[in-house]
């Protein structure tokens, strides 16, 4: 299995792969395929990678730009990642996050945020800073990791496509 950038022509099967992983998924708001063809259009997807194997897209990671309150720049948000849903808990989704986040140190971002499960991305390095806020989800399952730099302080905004 190799770790790549998304490709031209790779859209429609991350389309896919995005609604077939989200589709039974208790948390999901069923928009996820669609968010990342937003962000795509928008100019947004600062960094989507896939997990392929014998040409097959198993695994779709997307990392978009978001703001905080504080000025804080170059931070980015994590998600949605995807798996084909007979292949989770195989640790795709963990080679795709493990990836994403050395390709956005690499380039120079000072960290990433992203809601999710605390047990789950704990092992990634996130945890919950009270001083970073995202209002609406419970504050727990609000999390950052910081790449370079102080932390951030404030109200963090996504992307527009996140409606």
């Amino acid at each position: 299995m190799i770790i790549r950038p998304e490709q031209p022509g790779d859209e429609a099967t991350i389309h896919a792969l995005t609604e077939a992983a989200f589709r039974d998924m208790p948390f999901s708001d069923g928009d996820e395929q669609d968010l990342v063809d937003r962000l795509r259009a928008d100019g947004d997807l600062t960094l989507s990678l896939v997990a392929e194997d014998a040409g097959k897209i198993l695994g779709h990671i997307a990392f978009s730009p978001v703001s905080i309150s504080d000025g804080s720049e170059d931070w980015f948000g994590l998600g949605p990642v995807s798996v084909c849903p007979e292949l989770h808990g195989q640790g795709i989704g963990s080679l795709l996050i493990r990836r994403g986040i050395a390709d956005l140190s690499d380039i120079g971002a000072r960290g990433i945020v992203l809601l999710g499960s605390p047990e789950y991305y704990g092992r990634f390095g996130f945890g919950h800073d009270p001083l970073l806020a995202y209002p609406g989800p419970p504050p727990e399952y609000f999390q950052r990791l910081v790449l370079n730099g102080p932390p951030p302080a404030g109200v963090v905004t996504y992307a527009p496509a996140f409606g």
